[in-house]
């Protein structure tokens, strides 16, 4: 009996397998992540636009400042008005402003020194209304200037040099009647005019 229950003991044991070890695979390490904080991102905006709108009188004063170079750049254009007829018909609202301009005795230098003493120069005024400022008294300053040539070269009433004063003179009204006319329509739009060799130079005066 004991025989046979030690042979049916090791049958049972050689028929079952044994089970084989699961291989051991390593476990990843743990990544420990955090929750970063979104941060809003805020729309750029660009520097011509202006959220806050421009007062109504800064518009108007900035507009009157324009004024200055552009009466003083009349006889600049008489050459053209000349040329062109039909041309001068388009300034005749303004020639009563015009001649109440002349005939003040100095009226280009008290305008000069009114707008930049009286407003360039003053801090109560906005940087708008004192930048546009600046702007006319340098585009007026260069206006002078072709006047100082003309007198000291002299060039005369006929020839080459005629012609080149002629060139001159036309081109020179015509830049400054298209800053007068960007410039006015900028500042009753509440926008700031940059006006090319001006604004650069007006910029680092404020």
């Amino acid at each position: 009996m004991l025989a046979s229950a030690g042979n049916g003991i090791l049958r049972s044991c050689r028929l079952t397998p044994r089970p084989k070890p699961k291989p051991f695979v390593p476990r990843p390490f743990l990544q420990i992540t955090t929750k970063s904080k979104s941060t809003p991102v805020t729309p750029r905006m660009s520097s011509n636009f202006d959220p806050t709108p421009t007062p109504a009188a800064d518009r108007l004063i900035s507009v009157v400042s324009y004024t200055l170079p552009f009466f003083n750049s009349l006889h600049y254009g008489r050459y053209l008005f000349l040329q062109f007829p039909n041309l001068g018909l388009l300034f005749d609202p303004i020639l009563p402003l015009v001649a109440l301009y002349r005939s003040i005795p100095y009226s280009s230098f008290v305008a000069f020194f009114a707008l930049y003493l009286g407003v360039v120069r003053n801090p109560s005024f906005s940087r708008y209304v004192r930048f546009n400022s600046m702007q006319a008294v340098t585009l007026d300053v260069l206006l002078v200037l072709p006047l100082l040539l003309q007198r000291i070269f002299t060039p005369g009433r006929t020839g080459l040099g005629l012609r080149l004063m002629v060139w001159a003179h036309n081109v020179l009204f015509l830049f400054t009647l298209v800053c007068f006319l960007y410039s006015v329509a900028s500042c009753v739009l509440g926008r700031t005019p940059h006006l090319p060799f001006v604004a650069d130079a007006a910029s680092r005066q404020i």
